[in-house]
């Protein structure tokens, strides 16, 4: 699998295993499937594995360490996350250690090669009532407390370097990349729609490319982040979810996706991996794959390699895209 280059960190494979599809978050799948799973995307070549404790409350990260029993094979690398929310300030650094080093247990590690705040960061004085399902960092928090807790752990060695969600309030991200401790990788949206769907908690528009382009200008590395929008670009939904859910609305507006996808002789979620994968300044691409036929799929999206600049152009304007594409 072609690797490329992660921010100033290393090379990593061009597709990455996220935790949502093994942590059985994203339709009906079973433990032994999805370690078969992660086993399988590091032997097809993915040397990344991106998890998180809100992946299955955890489940994700037992599969990691079901599948490889605390052994990693050479050359493999594991991020985790934490929804940090915002405690007082003396509480974070304690907050953060708790969570990795049950990050760690779950996954039999002993470190982990990024850690990402997995909340949205937002400014200090910032309505935070729409985020009822999850915690929000005040900016506060996150440059007092959480960014010199995180440089303590890479000095402790038991984080390699840290990263922030790019999926929130964009300006906050675009100040974040702007400190001089600035986060080494950024998870950015990169999906024709620029959705992030159900997680969209604030007015306006995700300003996805903008935030890829300033990741990488910052010398950080840039981890694409729901290529399929949580199954919105897929040719069927694989699970019921309510009319009104980000992910139904989503697919609901892409059906010249799927037309564009069906006149191409592909499916709907091979095509997006593509253009995924084609966008400018995406270093990897997170997959959210649940068994081994999703991520053959995907793997095979791959390997017929980038997409024509005139079938980008399709996709754009089958999806009525920002004219910032």
């Amino acid at each position: 699998m072609q690797t490329r280059q992660l921010g100033n960190l290393w090379p990593v494979s061009s597709l990455a295993l996220g935790g949502g599809g093994v942590g059985q978050l994203w339709g009906a799948t079973t433990q032994d499937e999805c370690i078969a799973t992660v086993r399988a995307a590091v032997d097809k070549g993915i040397t990344l594995l991106d998890m998180a404790p809100a992946y299955g409350d955890g489940e994700a990260e037992v599969v990691v360490g079901h599948a490889f029993e605390g052994k990693l094979p050479d050359g493999i690398r594991v991020t985790t996350k934490h929804r940090l929310g915002t405690p007082p300030t003396a509480d974070v650094e304690g907050n953060l250690l708790r969570s990795l080093e049950q990050s760690l247990n779950r996954m039999r590690l002993e470190r982990v090669d990024v850690f990402f705040l997995h909340s949205n960061i937002i400014p200090d004085d910032y309505d935070a009532s729409a985020y009822t399902d999850r915690p929000a960092t005040r900016w506060a928090t996150y440059a007092e407390a959480f960014v010199p807790a995180c440089e303590k752990l890479v000095a402790q060695g038991r984080i390699g370097a840290w990263g922030v969600t790019g999926i929130g309030i964009p300006s906050c991200i675009l100040q974040a990349l702007d400190q001089t401790q600035r986060p080494a990788v950024v998870q950015c949206l990169s999906n024709p729609i620029d959705s992030a769907g159900e997680l969209h908690y604030f007015e306006g528009p995700s300003r996805a490319r903008e935030l890829i382009a300033a990741t990488k200008a910052a010398g950080a590395g840039v981890m694409g982040i729901r290529p399929v929008q949580g199954g919105a670009l897929t040719d069927t939904l694989d699970r019921a979810l309510p009319a009104d859910h980000g992910v139904v609305v989503d697919f609901n507006r892409t059906t010249g996706f799927r037309a564009l996808a069906n006149e191409l002789g592909t499916t709907a979620a091979a095509l997006a991996h593509r253009y995924a994968l084609t966008m400018d300044d995406v270093d990897t691409v997170v997959l959210g794959c649940k068994n081994q036929t999703e991520l053959l799929e995907c793997i095979t999206a791959a390997e017929a390699g980038p997409l024509a600049p005139d079938v980008m152009k399709q996709i754009n304007a089958a999806c009525a895209n920002h004219a910032s594409t």
